[in-house]
């Protein structure tokens, strides 16, 4: 499993300082860019280099306990399953100085899409051998 260190700031939050739910989403994103990056890829070279993107086709959020202002936190991946031109993930986000306590918990599907026609196609086959090492 990959974590992603996260710091609650104020244009995360809500008048309250409470995290607004929109900004998980940028948290999730993250951390599944940030554990592709761990793997070898960018999504910069991915794009230039082999004319793939990828672009979220589904997601289930629970949304189970605030984060407030300040708090740090740890946004994970989990390579749940995968396919010929997408990728699923369990993905949490939880306080750092405490990984039992689940704040958020998402199941993400993500697929690949030609850079020209915005249509599914496969995955490059670098990321199947790099996420199984």
């Amino acid at each position: 499993m990959f974590a992603w260190p996260i710091r609650v700031y104020y244009e995360d939050t809500d008048l309250s300082g409470v995290v607004y739910h929109a900004s998980y989403l940028r948290f999730l994103e993250r951390a599944r860019t940030e554990w592709l990056r761990a793997l070898g890829f960018s999504q910069e070279r991915l794009k230039d280099e082999m004319g793939v993107v990828f672009t979220v086709a589904g997601m289930e959020i629970d949304f189970r306990r605030p984060a407030r202002l300040d708090d740090l936190l740890e946004a994970t991946v989990a390579l749940e399953g995968r396919k010929r031109a997408s990728l699923n993930f369990v993905q949490t986000v939880r306080r750092a100085d405490d990984a039992t306590v689940v704040l958020t918990q998402a199941r993400v599907r993500v697929a690949c899409v030609s850079m020209a026609t915005f249509k599914p196609c496969a995955l490059p086959g670098g990321i199947f051998a790099a996420a199984d090492a």
